[in-house]
């Protein structure tokens, strides 16, 4: 198996991320404490985290934690749930379960890296890139086209990373049918569903829509709690969560029993975490408004349909990666420029950064921004 590259994106925060003093571009909605999150804890829930053994739990995720998972879709049980160290570990077991040499997945792009570089590592790869000139739009016609006998996997993530694109309901059916009809696995990573801005364009969960299709979620992104570190698997079949338990017990075994009952009141306590989340992006959203219409000549700038990153373009003759170097080590605010979101697989923007919309209080790191632009 070749070896995989560095992971651009965790190289650069591990830089960047707790030395500068504005984090710009956080892929996380606003985080919570330990006492506002067992403030919303059910009396059950209580008792579990207050009675709490510290020995192993079961590889599959703790049996509350899948009853709770399982309640957020219409037609998964909690037999239909296996949990991950977070929805990185989640990605790579299903990509190393689904594939092998001599088969061929297909990946949307621009999109966070293991989701094309663990594909690679197994077999041949097809990249099928969102239209940015038509508001990130997925040309379903061309995910047809690179469709192969020996295709196993389609993977795609909306709302999108970096893009914050949502496609519409009626693509993603269909996109659920291509992949059913030639029985090929619908990989959807789906970890920021819920914070779309507008309710009504929240897309159906792909493990809802088919048995073969598996739905990535975590508690990181929406939820705003990565530091949980649960992540897991919706699909309803049965003889693929087998062999996703199986890989497990090579890779986390199981996962941190806090961890997993603290997860399990957030999933219970979900919408009104969520409802907190969009809130917060929705104050924020007029303050980067107001901020890219001051610099217009600058930056071409559009909201995100869902989750709580954009992806605006960099209009300067310097280009974006001195911009955000610049940036960096002259006011202290991260922004993640294009180069840590391009593909092997297909041409993608090289003139775009990526920017976080959900932590609160953005006005002193969009201040110290402004203040770099205006002397530069």
């Amino acid at each position: 198996m070749p070896q995989l590259p560095d992971f651009r994106l965790e190289t650069h925060l591990s830089r960047w991320e707790f030395t500068a003093p504005h984090h710009l571009t956080a892929s996380d909605a606003q985080t919570m404490t330990m006492a506002e999150l067992l403030a919303l804890a059910g009396p059950e829930d209580r008792e579990a985290w207050d009675t709490l053994a510290l020995g192993y739990t079961e590889t599959y995720g703790d049996p509350g934690l899948r009853r709770a998972v399982a309640g957020m879709y219409e037609r998964v049980d909690a037999d239909d749930v296996i949990c991950f160290g977070g929805a990185q570990e989640g990605l790579n077991l299903a990509m190393r379960v689904l594939l092998e040499p001599g088969d061929h997945a297909v990946v949307v792009t621009p999109n966070y890296q293991s989701a094309e570089t663990i594909p690679l590592s197994l077999c041949e790869v097809t990249g099928v890139a969102l239209d940015e000139r038509r508001d990130w739009a997925l040309d379903l016609d061309a995910v047809e086209a690179a469709l192969r006998p020996n295709t196993r996997v389609v993977s795609v993530n909306f709302p999108n990373n970096p893009t914050g694109a949502v496609i519409g309901a009626a693509d993603f059916a269909r996109l659920v049918e291509l992949c059913g009809g030639r029985g090929i696995r619908l990989f959807s990573d789906e970890v920021y569903r819920g914070l779309e801005r507008d309710p009504s364009r929240t897309l159906p969960q792909a493990a809802d829509l088919s048995e073969r299709a598996l739905s990535l979620n975590v508690t990181s992104k929406s939820l705003g709690l990565p530091g949980l570190r649960i992540g897991w698997i919706a699909c309803r079949d049965r003889e693929l969560r087998a062999r996703l338990e199986r890989a497990k017990h090579y890779a986390t075994i199981c996962n941190s029993a806090p961890s997993e009952v603290l997860a399990r009141i957030a999933i219970t306590a979900r919408e009104r975490i969520l409802a907190r989340n969009r809130g917060i992006i929705a104050e924020n959203l007029p303050l980067f408004d107001a901020f890219f219409a001051e610099f217009a000549d600058r930056f071409e700038w559009r909201a995100p349909d869902g989750g709580c990153v954009a992806f605006p373009r960099y209009l300067g003759a310097d280009g974006v990666e001195d911009f955000c170097a610049g940036l960096v080590e002259q006011a202290g605010v991260i922004l993640l420029p294009a180069s840590i979101f391009r593909s092997e697989l297909t041409p993608t923007p090289a003139d775009r950064f990526r920017i976080g919309l959900g932590r609160r209080d953005p006005g002193p790191a969009l201040e110290a921004f402004a203040g770099w632009l205006r002397k530069h």
